[in-house]
């Protein structure tokens, strides 16, 4: 099982736990990271994810981010677009992506709270290409 990883560098303190946590679950599980691709912000995991499930040799993705309260709902804003974005692509591809994306809504604090939320992400991909590849 060789997947994709897409992390977004916005909040890399943050993202870059969320990164490391995946790529060590996914082993565990037996799957092989073969690609990683590092983009500006949550908003840009989109073509990201595209470009990955282009490559035959990538079975299933994971999308990496958080999306931390601001003054605005721009948070809001960024995540609506990229979930649903993601969800077309999984679609348009029949490949799985699986959201390790946290947010909106959520402080710092409960942003680093939830960073163990990428192994559920990697959990849900493994899945899923099981899923997939028994039909």
């Amino acid at each position: 099982m060789k997947i994709g990883i897409v992390v977004s560098e916005y909040n890399w303190d943050i993202t870059t736990m969320m990164m490391a946590r995946a790529e060590d679950h996914a082993k565990f599980l037996g799957a092989e990271v073969v690609r990683t691709v590092r983009v500006p912000g949550t908003f840009d995991i989109p073509l990201g994810v595209k470009k990955l499930l282009e490559k035959k040799e990538i079975d299933g993705i994971v999308a990496l981010g958080a999306v931390i309260k601001g003054e605005t709902d721009h948070d809001q804003v960024i995540m609506n677009n990229a979930a649903r974005k993601i969800a077309d692509l999984s679609l348009d591809y029949g490949k799985p992506v699986s959201l390790g994306i946290t947010g909106p809504g959520q402080t710092r604090i409960q942003a680093m709270e939830r960073i163990e939320k990428a192994k559920d992400a990697v959990e849900s991909l493994v899945k899923m290409i099981r899923a997939i590849q028994s039909l």
